[in-house]
């Protein structure tokens, strides 16, 4: 009988020192392959594997586009490239679309790894902010795979661990420092389920997504329904798709936001735009107050006077737009 050989894991801001916690505690002899999405920059350079390998004891390696992956080693998803794995033990290193503004992300390898493996997968959400593993650990336990959360209160940031907790039955909450040894036992259990196939088609779908396909071509639109929101990368129309409790969003180009992602995105567009507002504003007072100070040099008082009172009238509008963006900024912050 098959055992549980899947592990896929996915951290973001605190990963790499939690990631070293996790791994010094898994088994030499684990029995399982272990697939790591880390958010990173795309100018990172790629140096987790050599960290991890140098904190535990299994071999750590950074993924390579079309080889096959083996029993005992960890593969790191390298820097702006999702990772995802196939049913013929094949990992698929790709440029696809950004999902939940990261690339690479967690959600695309968690659910490549359920669609291929089922219930043999164990997924793990660690320390990180906002929201992505989310749905990802969701298609996990959808077909009959094991979910693990690292303690929010044990997680430098909470928020991807407090948001797999809202929108996801979990198998087992605990601190870092038990994860390593727990993962050693769920690896040496037998699967005896199958997978209970929730929506496998979107989820055959987003993976193709993620593998560089063309998302029209490939379905995208036979899910959801349209929504008002606009993609915040491509501003295509975004299709509203439900999960559960949970909701998510994705473009007819493909790419993907969760609710906080989205929220987020959206965020940083407004504060551009109303800080772009308050320069234009603002030039335009500096710009009324020179020529208001030429025509006083020329003893045009009453027109000096006449645009130095635009300009008074412009500083209070910068004023209510400065407002506006602190209240925005205080309604939209991720706490």
């Amino acid at each position: 009988m098959q055992n549980r050989d899947i592990i896929v894991i996915g951290t973001s801001v605190g990963g790499i020192e939690t990631l070293k916690k996790l791994v010094k505690k898994l088994p030499p002899d684990l029995r399982a392959s272990v697939f790591v999405v880390l958010h990173i920059s795309r100018d990172s350079p790629g140096v987790l594997p050599a960290i991890l390998e140098k904190a535990g004891p299994l071999p750590a390696l950074r993924a390579n586009d079309g080889e096959k992956f083996k029993t005992g080693h960890i593969y790191v998803a390298p820097p702006d490239h999702h990772l995802l794995i196939d049913g013929e033990g094949i990992m698929n290193v790709t440029r696809g679309p950004r999902e939940n503004g990261f690339r690479p992300a967690v959600d695309p390898l968690f659910r490549s790894a359920a669609l291929a493996f089922g219930p043999r997968v164990i997924g793990v959400i660690l320390t990180g902010n906002l929201d992505d593993g989310s749905a990802g650990l969701w298609a996990v336990k959808s077909q009959g795979g094991v979910a693990v959360v690292q303690e929010p209160n044990d997680s430098i940031a909470p928020s991807m661990p407090l948001s797999a907790l809202a929108y996801v039955e979990v198998d087992y909450r605990v601190p870092v420092k038990e994860i390593g040894p727990l993962l050693g036992r769920l690896s040496e259990e037998p699967v005896k389920k199958k997978g209970v196939g929730s929506m496998p088609k979107l989820m055959e779908t987003e993976v193709k997504i993620a593998a560089e396909k063309d998302a029209v071509a490939n379905g995208i639109t036979e899910w959801g329904e349209p929504s008002v929101f606009s993609c915040p990368e491509c501003h295509g129309v975004l299709r509203e798709l439900k999960e559960g409790p949970n909701v998510r969003f994705r473009c007819h180009v493909g790419h993907g936001y969760s609710l906080e992602s989205l929220l987020a995105e959206l965020t940083e567009k407004n504060e551009a735009a109303l800080w772009a507002a308050v320069r234009s504003v603002d030039e335009t007072v500096l710009l009324l107050r020179r020529m208001a100070s030429a025509l006083a040099k020329d003893k045009h008082a009453a027109a000096a006077e006449y645009l130095m009172e635009r300009a008074r009238q412009s500083e209070e509008c910068s004023k209510l737009v400065r407002q506006a963006f602190l209240t925005h900024e205080r309604v939209t912050k991720n706490k």
